[in-house]
């Protein structure tokens, strides 16, 4: 009998424990259990050098081991976990594929640079490069898929099709360039609702946590918008140039970035496909991956390649 109350007597402490914890550390408690998912799908986190950076990114290799590459490029803020939900079904799909932290994100060097879009996209070329990758289907999004563009259009020979998720690249209006930089829980608060229709109500604790980890890595946040905002990056008058198979996918809901600007790109690059997911907002690739995957992958193992195909998908 002493011996199962002094377990018990553990056993509560580890469980006591472990809320402390997470009370005070909930964004570490859900990295690993990303991280761990990922894992446990065979997705492995490597780190290779690229024009004198280290860089952090994961590998999915399909089950034959060979597989069609495939680069993720996640947008602003971002890292490569946010491609969490894609990733394991696009090497189940016999895609081999990639997903790098940007240059100042994530696990990805933090140097002193200016992180412009330009940087970034000659970052992804170093990369596919370092890592032995001729040439590769892209998928960028949001600030991602201005890099992504840009990428095609300055190194046209690296990529084989492009897919834009609710891209930035082409004006359209100004906005509040502290929203990516909250420093309190209502900062963070109108982040999301600018993210995601309908967002739920983060517990302070864990807002509190999410404003600590967020704050260490405002300066690079600062130094990109300032880039993108300078306006020499803008695409609005190269993307009729762009002449690679291209679909580009917008939440219906993006207030962020809305669906017009979606609509634009659209026009501006010959032949390329349009799908809107109703309902869904800026974070489709995440909240709204069995809606938007299913056309992505049908549109990157099309043959021949769409051209202008329009689609309305349900909303999640």
């Amino acid at each position: 009998m002493k011996v199962l109350l002094r377990l018990s007597g553990v056993i509560l402490l580890l469980v006591l424990a472990l809320a402390v914890a997470f009370y005070l550390h909930p964004v570490w408690f859900n990295d690993e259990h990303t991280r761990f998912g990922l894992w446990h799908h065979g997705v492995q986190s490597k780190y290779i050098e690229a024009d004198g950076y280290r860089v952090h990114y994961f590998e999915a290799k399909p089950a034959s081991g060979l597989g069609i590459p495939i680069v993720l490029i996640h947008g602003l803020g971002s890292r490569g976990e946010d491609w969490a939900a894609v990733i394991p079904q696009f090497a189940a799909n016999g895609f081999h594929v990639y997903v790098p932290d940007l240059l100042g994100y994530g696990r990805t060097d933090h140097p002193d640079v200016d992180y412009s879009i330009s940087l970034q996209a000659k970052f992804i070329a170093d990369f596919m490069k370092a890592i032995g990758v001729p040439n590769a289907d892209v998928v960028g999004w949001s600030m991602g898929g201005w890099v992504a563009a840009k990428l095609t259009l300055d190194h046209p020979e690296l990529v084989d099709r492009l897919v834009l998720f609710d891209s930035a690249g082409i004006y359209f209006g100004s906005f509040d360039t502290d929203l990516f930089t909250p420093t309190d829980t209502a900062g963070l608060a109108r982040l999301n609702a600018m993210l995601q229709p309908d967002p739920p109500k983060i517990p302070d604790f864990a807002a509190r946590d999410a404003l600590r980890g967020l704050e260490s890595n405002y300066w690079v946040i600062r130094r990109t918008v300032s880039s993108m905002t300078s306006g020499r990056d803008l695409l609005d008058f190269r993307l009729q140039a762009l002449r690679k198979p291209t679909l580009i996918v917008w939440g219906g809901k993006d207030t962020l970035i809305p669906p017009s600007v979606g609509e634009s790109m659209h026009h501006l690059i010959a032949g390329s496909s349009f799908a809107v997911a109703e309902g869904c907002g800026h974070l489709a690739p995440v909240q709204c991956a069995p809606v938007v995957f299913p056309v992505t992958l049908n549109f990157l193992k099309s043959d021949p390649p769409w051209h202008s195909v329009e689609k309305t998908l349900p909303g999640n």
